[in-house]
């Protein structure tokens, strides 16, 4: 399973699922400790801001970055929990979640987008990470189609965090 939060949830998660494999994606904030469960190997750290555009003094998501991404996926192999996390919850982990899941769903990247809009209302998933994610899994424009078509995100929803299955049925 794929286990999307905020900052603030970590904790709380982590010390719940005891997470074999975790995800952050901070700009300026330091990295959370890698929990005692996680293998050896299987925290990726990766540094960038939540923007669309460059933009001086930002970290913006690169190539090199969703490269990262979804080589991890792939040695992940669905082997444990895996939690993605960003500060707020809302669009660098949901962006990469949505990755990770269109990386083990080629060809459903419109059911992958569905069900995270029905799990996450909130989510808000970064443009500049789907469309190098698109680019990436050859996807030809289905996953941006997919994030384009989602419903608009409810940002009067709580926060909260969200599960999404490896393997869509």
């Amino acid at each position: 399973m794929i286990h999307v939060c905020g900052l603030a949830a970590l904790p709380i998660l982590t010390q719940e699922l005891m997470p074999t494999h975790m995800v952050s994606l901070l700009g300026d904030d330091p990295f959370p400790g890698t929990p005692d469960s996680v293998v050896p190997g299987g925290h990726l750290k990766i540094q960038m801001h939540d923007i669309s555009e460059p933009q001086p003094g930002f970290i913006a998501p690169e190539r090199e970055h969703l490269e990262a991404l979804l080589d991890f996926a792939q040695r992940w192999r669905q082997s444990g929990p895996l939690v993605i996390h960003c500060y707020a919850g809302i669009s660098r982990s949901t962006a990469a979640a949505l990755t990770v899941l269109c990386c083990y769903n080629q060809g459903r990247e419109r059911e992958a987008a569905r069900l995270l809009r029905k799990r996450a209302p909130h989510a808000y998933p970064n443009q500049r990470m789907i469309a190098l994610a698109d680019d990436l899994l050859g996807c030809g424009g289905r996953l941006q189609e997919a994030v384009d078509t989602m419903p608009a995100p409810d940002f009067l929803a709580p926060l909260k965090s969200v599960e999404l299955p490896a393997q869509l049925d």
